[in-house]
């Protein structure tokens, strides 16, 4: 078992392109859609920010906005993301007023506008309070935040309640863009190596390796070890990559989101494996992880959240697909901060997937005489 796994890394060693490519692709495609949500944080529309002297408490105001993601910018950038439609509205601030400037008509200039002007007249609104405190002898930075607290608390109780349940859910953008393409590029890595079980039965290799002292249990060990640990490697180095470059922390998970994947990486490997066993050759292979893994990748939410999907349907086939627990690990993790017990159901349920799938996926190859 090990000259084979060492055949298969001295073999990776030789040619990585194929690992090489979809590690690439996966942090190209994460890169340069979270990279569209210009100077970070939440999911808003971006909009630039050209803040003038003594407008600097305005333009901290409005980077608090979660409706937008307000970034500075100096002038001739403001007006260049405007002319080359980088950006559809911008805004300038001075002390007194501010401009909304509209290089494409968009029905979002409005509500920019309309936000911008909630910060000017909040803070028009202290400045008046603290006038009229001063002009009573009274402290004015005390009445403001008395005036504040009685504003946040509001007159009224409210309660909200959905149709949808009780718990409402949170949504870091940068975390399922990483974790998407991670998992979904991941299925390309894993699947390829395992299709080589395949490719060597078809040419016969494995029929002389019999005759050798080597069991086919551990060639099949061996053979489906090392697609693992490919496949790991590429959701490790993604991981990583976003780590150090990004600065994407994982609210400080990352080590344990990495673990809790192994069960993941585990039933890509499985499922690959019944895939193998299922077609007669290497082309059909190629078209079915293909169609496979693009269709799995959108059921399991790889490209967009799950929570706003209501179709019946497409949410029963999801619970069927290791995709979806592989980001519930790391959601889970990472913006809701669960522990490793609150998450062993999808933990348990990949681990179910690896069983089912690899023993049914066996017993096929050796039924079919793959």
């Amino acid at each position: 078992m090990k000259a084979i796994l060492l055949a298969r890394i001295r073999e990776f060693i030789r040619n990585p392109s194929t690992f090489l490519l979809f590690t690439g692709m996966s942090i190209l495609f994460a890169w340069v859609i979270s990279s569209m949500n210009v100077g970070g944080g939440g999911g808003g529309l971006p909009v630039p920010v050209y803040a003038e002297e003594g407008a600097g408490e305005y333009q901290r105001s409005l980077e608090e906005q979660e409706a937008f993601q307000f970034y500075t910018v100096d002038k001739k950038t403001l007006e260049a993301e405007l002319r080359e439609g980088e950006a559809d509205t911008g805004v300038i601030l001075s002390a007194d007023q501010f401009a909304i400037l509209v290089g494409v008509e968009s029905p979002n200039a409005g509500l920019i506008q309309q936000t911008v002007q909630e910060v000017y007249t909040t803070d028009i609104q202290q400045d008046v309070i603290k006038e009229a405190a001063d002009a009573e002898g009274m402290e004015a930075d005390q009445v403001v935040s008395s005036y504040q607290e009685t504003v946040s608390e509001g007159t009224f109780d409210l309660s909200v309640s959905s149709f949808a349940g009780e718990e409402s859910w949170e949504y870091d953008d940068d975390v399922h863009r990483v974790g998407g393409f991670a998992l979904f590029f991941a299925i390309y890595t894993i699947a390829y190596g395992v299709v080589k079980i395949l490719t060597e039965k078809r040419l016969g290799v494995w029929d002389r390796m019999i005759l050798s002292p080597v069991k086919k249990s551990e060639m099949y060990i061996a053979n489906l070890l090392y697609s693992f640990i490919e496949g790991y490697l590429q959701i490790l180095i993604i991981f990583i990559v976003f780590y150090f470059w990004r600065g994407i922390t994982f609210n400080g998970r990352m080590i344990d989101i990495l673990l809790m994947l192994i069960p993941y990486a585990l039933a890509i490997v499985a499922m690959s494996i019944l895939i193998t066993a299922l077609v007669k050759n290497v082309e059909q292979f190629n078209a079915a992880i293909s169609i496979i893994a693009v269709s799995i990748a959108m059921i399991g939410g790889a490209f967009w959240p799950l929570e706003i999907v209501s179709n019946p349907v497409l949410l029963f086939l999801a619970n069927l697909n290791p995709i979806k627990y592989g980001l519930d690990i790391i959601q889970g993790a990472a913006v809701y901060g669960y522990s490793f017990t609150e998450l062993l159901q999808p933990i348990s349920i990949l681990t179910l997937m690896t069983v089912l799938f690899t023993g049914l996926g066996i017993h096929l190859m050796e039924r079919r005489h793959i």
